[in-house]
Formats: C-alpha cells, sequence, structure tokens
C-alpha cells in the first residue's frame, strides 16, 4: 500500500469532477512518482529536453521540491483510480514550502523578490504539462478550476511563476514577446526580473508593427489563461536551452480567481 501523503487539506477541496475526469491533490508517492514519469513523457521523450544522466536513467522528471510541493493532478477514472490514472499535472509550492529548502523554483530565472515581500499568501506554480491524448479545453479548464479551489481554500493573494513559449529562436518569437511586454507588463511593485546573466530583452520589434489578435492567438494556451485571469508578465525573458523554451515571468493577482470560485461554491451549496 502507498504511504499516504500528508497534505494540508480544509473542507471544500476534494475532487472536482467532470464526467471520467477529476481534478484533485495528490495523496501518495504513488501518485507523485505518476506524475514525474508524465512529466518526463512530456518534457522529454515529446519535446525534446535534454535529460541529465540521473533523469534519463529513470525516466523520472524530479527534483527537491517535489518533497515540499503539493501537486494537482486530472485523473481519468476509465484507466483505473490508482497512479495509472494520472493524465495532467500542476506544482504547488507555498511560502512554507520554499521556506523549507530556503529558495523559490523561479529563482533559477527572476528576481522575485518583490512578490514574495507581497503581503499574505503566495503561490508559486509550475512543471505544468498533460499527456498528448488529453489536450483539450476541458482538461484545461479542470486544471483551473483545482487552482481556483487550492487559491481559495488557501487565502492565496498571489500567483506567479514562469511560463514557456515553445523554441529559442528569438525572431520566431519576436511578435509574442513584444506582445506581452507592449501590453502585459506588470506595474513596478510586482514585477519580477530576469536575472542579470540570463537577461533577454522582450521588446523585439515596434508594438504597433504586430497583428495583435493573432500575436495573442499565437499564444500557448497557459499563458492565455494567466492572461484571461487579468495576469501580467515580468521583465526580461529567459532561454531554456535544455528544455528547447524561453520562458517569462507571470504574476496574477487572485481576486478575480477567487471571486468566481467563490460564486461558484456558493450555487452548488445553494443546490443540495
Amino acid at each position: 500500500m502507498s504511504e499516504t501523503r500528508k497534505t494540508e487539506t480544509e473542507p471544500g477541496f476534494g475532487e472536482i469532477r467532470a464526467g471520467n475526469l477529476g481534478v484533485r491533490l495528490a495523496v501518495n508517492q504513488a501518485e507523485i512518482d505518476a506524475v514525474q514519469a508524465l512529466r518526463f513523457r512530456v518534457f522529454y521523450q515529446e519535446m525534446g529536453a535534454r535529460p541529465d544522466a540521473g533523469t534519463a536513467a529513470s525516466h523520472r522528471d524530479r527534483d527537491d521540491f517535489d518533497a515540499v510541493a503539493d501537486h494537482l493532478l486530472v485523473v481519468d477514472h476509465d484507466r483505473g483510480e490508482g497512479p495509472e490514472s494520472v493524465v495532467g499535472t500542476y506544482r504547488l509550492i507555498r511560502r512554507h514550502a520554499a521556506e523549507a529548502l530556503g529558495r523559490w523554483y523561479s529563482e533559477a530565472e527572476y528576481d522575485v523578490s518583490r512578490l514574495v515581500a507581497y503581503p499574505g499568501p503566495v503561490l508559486e506554480l509550475g512543471r505544468s504539462c498533460v499527456d498528448a491524448a488529453y489536450r483539450s479545453r476541458g482538461t484545461l479548464q479542470l486544471l483551473w478550476d483545482g487552482i481556483a479551489a487550492y487559491v481559495f481554500q488557501h487565502e492565496i493573494a498571489l500567483m506567479f511563476g514562469c511560463a514557456s513559449l515553445p523554441g529559442t529562436d528569438l525572431d520566431v518569437l519576436a511578435d509574442q514577446l513584444t506582445y506581452l511586454h507592449a501590453f502585459h507588463l506588470a506595474p513596478e511593485e510586482l514585477r519580477p526580473r530576469a536575472i542579470a546573466d540570463r537577461y533577454v530583452e522582450m521588446r523585439r520589434k515596434d508594438p504597433d508593427s504586430i497583428d495583435k489578435r493573432a500575436t495573442l492567438a499565437a499564444l500557448p494556451p497557459l499563458v492565455k489563461g494567466y492572461l484571461r485571469l487579468g495576469g501580467f508578465v515580468g521583465d526580461g525573458a529567459v532561454l531554456d536551452l535544455p528544455f528547447n523554451t524561453t520562458d517569462v515571468a507571470v504574476v496574477v493577482k487572485t481576486d478575480q480567481i477567487t471571486q468566481k470560485y467563490l460564486k461558484h461554491y456558493e450555487r452548488k451549496h445553494a443546490e443540495r
């Protein structure tokens, strides 16, 4: 039997179901192992990231943060009720988890000191991926529903993390980077900045020359999701060459999320 994982849970966030799919937190080490295997398949086997020797041997994408984080799962009950059901994930790191390691995951690329000084609970999001067979709007919506429930449960005031644009060709990504910098730059008091030796200028061209509608449509779904919630980006992109991505810092104040979830929560209880 798998060891039960201790998570700080309160009434109100059990599993959220949508047909055969559900979203909830991982509850044991076997499910976290399934998350790490899924991340390896998506990041390394599918997207072509370059693994180190340990990652290649284990076929697992894992690091020190996995032991202190909460892991949001999308599960397909048609595949079973164990680790084999895991088809999507998001890693959630709160202040106590980061303090246990003495750092935040995003600090490898960004100065996040302004964000972690924000009054109230903060949440770092990352390592998100979905099995190729489940990449639909419904699955992504389930992940957002799970994040909203978690934010509501823990009274999170601010979310942040790194989001990835595919590829590292800055000419190909010029429109997207310029668009994000010109129209969604975080206010100065909430603006992370890429660390000096990794800083890449985001304003690659004249913003007026961009087809804004087409550029927004071309952004990865997760980035568009953050923007729909009123999210911002930090100053400077970062090339993640082993993962063949260009990363941007994202920041979301959770007002819209908590209000939306509160209305949903109250409606569900009124229906009982």
